[in-house]
């Protein structure tokens, strides 16, 4: 190996051995190749509510606005969402390639991320949480099969856990019916420019990580299975080049409902996005289905009826590339059967899923306006509109009683730094 004149002149005075320092420097030079593909990304997610009217115990039930488990109440206040920090070495074009990926995330939105382990339980509340973990292996089958083994994000859904990523601010009630990540194996194969193939077998449904079917009485072969196909249109396909379509299924054990002793749910997904003619103008549409079935299997008492839950949406996004300045519109409907949550202001007959404290009938309009005048940090303001469409009162009324109202309106602020 080389020598440096500095090391030279240390081992003349005596100072070290000659070949001390050059396995130090061999060292040093094997960890620097090692860090030198990895990357840290990651970003700090402010934000600020205001939720018109009075009373704050019943906000609208979507993913991370708390209730059910789905946050820590930001009506009305300033908030801390999440911090996000990733390391990461991806993938290379080489035919083995390996590499890796860690999401940690840190409060509030931590929390109800869930990927906590209850077996553990140091974590539970405490403002930590992986998102992903997974060793990247990449084999030379055909055009390249890559994998997945650890845990990493669920293979449905048009919007993502990364608000930033998302076109609003807010999620969308299908966001919040859909699983987030899975502890197990995932196999991803590209057949062309155009077709995309995955396919994942893991321990549940998810979230808690490394969670099994048999913690919760099923049998040790009670697995999850999924699989997806996705389209994107080709660039010289028009106005429509970069469209993109997907479908995806996936059917497993998911904890979250019957108090906790799961059901099979049976999740399927499409969604897309088209480009238009209009420069910078994008319309998206997404169909979120859920068959929940074998409720209480392991022996749970009262037996449980099984249900149904659904929610589709429509996006109008109009941002010009490379300008500040963005529009985004989408428009919601979800249900779910009497039989996941009764009703409100009764006492349900059934425990709440974790992903089901919504009216069973629910309409939804959300409007922002982002405008980024910073470097690196994305800003908006969005306003949304929730309707209890069942004739029954599902929002607001004080801290300790009953919902009051069948709408809900808010206002957020919205700004994250991305680094």
């Amino acid at each position: 190996m080389r020598v440096n004149k500095w090391t030279l002149g240390l081992a003349a005075l005596g100072i070290v051995s000659l070949p001390t320092l050059v396995q130090a420097e061999e060292k040093l030079s094997a960890l620097q190749t090692a860090l030198s593909s990895t990357t840290i990304s990651g970003y700090v997610n402010t934000s600020a509510h205001w939720d018109l009217g009075t009373g704050n115990a019943n906000p609208p039930g979507f993913a991370y606005n708390g209730r059910n488990g789905n946050g820590s109440g930001k009506a009305d206040g300033f908030n801390l969402d999440v911090v996000k920090v990733t390391i990461e070495r991806p993938l290379d074009e080489g035919q083995w390639s390996a590499g890796y990926k860690v999401d940690t995330v840190w409060g509030p939105d931590a929390n109800a991320l869930g990927t906590q382990s209850g077996a553990i339980g140091s974590f539970i509340g405490g403002d930590f949480g992986i998102k992903q973990a997974y060793v990247a292996l990449r084999a030379p089958v055909g055009n390249g099969l890559d994998m997945k083994l650890g845990v990493w994000d669920t293979i449905v859904g048009y919007e993502t856990f990364d608000a930033g990523n998302n076109p609003n601010y807010t999620r969308s009630y299908g966001y919040t019916i859909e699983p987030t990540t899975h502890t197990g194996l995932l196999l991803t194969y590209q057949l062309n420019d155009m077709l995309g193939l995955s396919a994942g077998i893991a321990n549940t449904f998810g979230p808690v990580i490394n969670q099994k079917s048999y913690d919760n009485g099923r049998s040790e072969s009670f697995l999850t299975y999924m699989a997806s196909v996705a389209f994107s249109a080709p660039k010289d396909w028009g106005f429509i080049g970069g469209s993109t379509l997907y479908a995806g299924l996936i059917n497993g054990l998911n904890t979250g409902y019957a108090g906790g002793s799961g059901a099979r749910d049976t999740h399927f997904y499409i969604g897309g996005a088209i480009t238009t003619p209009v420069k910078g103008l994008k319309l998206g549409a997404a169909y979120d289905y859920a068959a929940i079935d074998d409720v209480g299997a392991n022996g749970v008492t009262p037996a449980r009826a099984d249900a149904d839950l659904w929610a589709a949406a429509l996006y109008a996004s109009f941002q010009p590339e490379d300008s500040k300045f963005g529009v985004h519109l989408r428009g919601e409907y979800a249900s779910h059967s009497p039989t996941v949550a009764p009703g409100f202001g009764t006492t349900p007959a059934l425990p709440l899923p974790t992903m089901a404290g919504f009216p069973t009938k629910v309409f939804a309009l959300t409007g922002t306006i982002q405008y980024d005048l910073w470097k690196n940090v994305l800003s908006r303001l969005e306003a949304r509109w929730d309707h209890s469409a069942n004739g029954q009162d599902a929002f607001c009324g004080p801290i300790v009683g009953a919902p009051d109202r069948k709408n809900h309106f808010m206002l957020v602020a919205n700004l994250i730094y991305k680094f």
